[in-house]
Parts: C-alpha cells; structure tokens; sequence
C-alpha cells in the first residue's frame, strides 16, 4: 500500500507489522541510553548494528552521528530518528538514499534547558563574573560593578539561529531585561506575530545584521553547507569592542584559531564554548588553558531519553499510517 508521509510516496507499513530498527551511532552507546525506554515501544524490534540478524530487515534506525557508510547497508530503511535537534551527523552520511525519511526531537524541556544555559553565560559576561573568580583566587576584594556596570536594558544580545532553540533563548534573554535581536534565514519566521520583544532579521545579511550590533552574540544555528565556519575574523570584526561569544551551536561553526585572535587582541573580551570541531577536545588544545575561555564538554542541553522514545513512537506510527510527521527533516534546508 503506498502513501504520502509528509512529502514523501513510500510503502507504509501495516498496522499490526513488526518493524526491525538498528541503533546507529559511531560514538555513544544508544542501547545503554535509550535501549530501556525504546526497547519498551510495541511492534518495535531494536537491535546493536552488530547483532542484525539480516540487513533487509531494517526498516528503521535510531541515530546520531553514524559511522559514514553505516546507514547505506539497510536497503529498506525507510525512517531514521535522531536523537537530538540536530541532524547534520546524519546528513553527513552521503549512503542513506534521498527518499529515507529523516526526524528530530523538538522538547520543549531540552530547549528550556538550553535557554537557562544560555542565559546563565549571558549573566557571565555581562556582570563579569570571572574577575570575582579569580579575585576570589587571590583572596582579593575587588568591587567592579560600581565604575563599569550597565543594566540589561542597555546591553544588546544578539541570537544566531530562531528555530526550536533559539526562540527559546532569545526569550529567556527578554525576560531578563535585555535588548534582544536574533538572525533567522527564512523570513517567515522573522514575519510572525508574538516574537515576544525579539527583534528578528532574516535574509543573507540577517547573521552579521545582528552580530554587528552585539554585546553578548549567542549561536543556536544548524550546522549547514551555509553556516559552516559562520563564526569567524570577518564576523568577530563587525562586533562591538569588548563584545562576547556564547557558542553552542555546533563545533564546525567557529573557525577556532580567528576566536583565539580576536581574544589575545581585545577586540572580544570572552568566550563560553559548549561545542567544538573536535570532540572530546583533546588535552593539548589551547582553548582549555586560555583564560578568556569557559568551556564545556557539549552539555548546555541534553534530551531525556522518554522524549526521544515518545519523538521514535510518533515518528513509527506517521510510517505506520502515512500521516504527516511535525518534526521532519527538510533535506534542502539541512534541518
């Protein structure tokens, strides 16, 4: 029986047919973090790549960042879930066939997760909270706030990235009283009613728009041909002197030796980075030691493993039924 699933003319699968899926992932262990709360969803067969029994079984596969290749074996994939908002992992892998239907998890919790640690780091810079620590370091009692504070009214927070995400922090920003801009591509986003406070741009110019005007600029862009090395000496160049970087989009963004420069130049006064190029940051890498850096290791937000359960079930039933599914990947679009 063939159906349209949100785009895409693909066979369904009956109602009372067993699907078989694979965990896919070059770098976790989705079985011990998923497996309990996914191996739980009925009609549903999940195994390790290692453990298939045969490949022409697999109809579906739960994934974030899969070896290269590793998607290809299954010629009757028809559904990968990722585990996360972010799916360029699985774009990369050029074997999974165009008419493979790819989802995410849009959470409202992971996404308030992320606006918390978002504006956790916009509080850092602003009130300069590392002269306190390492004041507090050399037992010294040095009052700041007196000669160079600003209020947030006065300080001008720009967000990369209005999706899932970023609406979310460009609002948690708004309630704290900041200036708050934010950079989106389609400008349908930029057009809707209800932003909240937030002024949006969209369009090409739309990321250096809000990057020139910045004290604080955070980044929540999908990683994209677009985006790739967004972040880099021509962006920082525009932004206001003494401005900060809050980097949790993903590492490929940040072309890291520009952001080392414009650090050891004053130009930024700080930076927060929660993701890099590569991951786990090696030991030698210079980020680690550079005292304009807080760094953490890709944690700003993390999805519990019953929302992505319950993202797989709705995602299996879509298939199931050929119904539309909200969380679908535009390919064109990388996100």
């Amino acid at each position: 029986m063939v159906g349209n699933y949100a785009g895409y003319s693909c066979t369904k699968i009956g109602p009372y047919t067993m699907i078989y899926g694979v965990y896919a992932c070059n770098d976790l262990d989705l079985k011990k973090f998923f497996g309990p709360v996914v191996d739980t969803i009925p009609g549903l067969t999940m195994y390790d790549p290692s453990q298939v029994p045969d490949p022409n079984l697999i109809t579906v596969a739960l994934a974030w960042r899969p070896a290269l290749g590793d998607l290809g074996r299954y010629p009757n994939l028809r559904l990968v879930q990722s585990i996360a908002a972010g799916v360029d992992g699985i774009l990369a892998d050029q074997s999974l066939p165009k008419d493979v239907v790819i989802t995410r998890v849009r959470d409202q919790g992971q996404a308030q997760m992320m606006a918390g640690f978002a504006a956790f780091h916009v509080l850092w810079h602003h009130r300069k909270m590392g002269i306190y620590v390492q004041s507090q370091r050399e037992h010294r009692w040095k009052r700041f706030a007196f000669s160079k504070m600003q209020p947030p009214h006065s300080v001008h927070v720009g967000v990369l990235g209005y999706g899932h995400m970023g609406q979310a922090v460009a609002h948690g920003c708004v309630a704290l009283g900041y200036q708050v801009s934010a950079a989106c591509r389609y400008g349908s986003v930029a057009n809707d009613q209800g932003n909240g406070g937030v002024e949006v741009k969209s369009g090409s110019s739309a990321i250096s728009e809000v990057a020139a005007k910045s004290d604080i600029l955070i980044n929540v862009l999908p990683l994209t041909d677009e985006t790739l090395g967004v972040l880099n000496a021509k962006l920082f160049s525009i932004m206001p002197e003494g401005a900060a970087l809050v980097h949790l989009g993903r590492g490929e963004h940040l072309v890291e030796e520009d952001l080392i420069a414009v650090l050891d130049s004053g130009h930024l006064s700080g930076a927060s980075l929660d993701v890099f190029v590569e991951e786990p940051l090696p030991p030698s890498h210079p980020f680690w030691s550079h005292p304009k850096i807080f760094l953490t290791p890709h944690e700003a937000s993390v999805v519990p493993a019953q929302s992505v359960a319950d993202a797989f079930k709705m995602g299996l039933t879509s298939l199931r039924n050929g119904s539309a599914h909200q969380a679908i990947v535009q390919r064109d679009r990388g996100y």
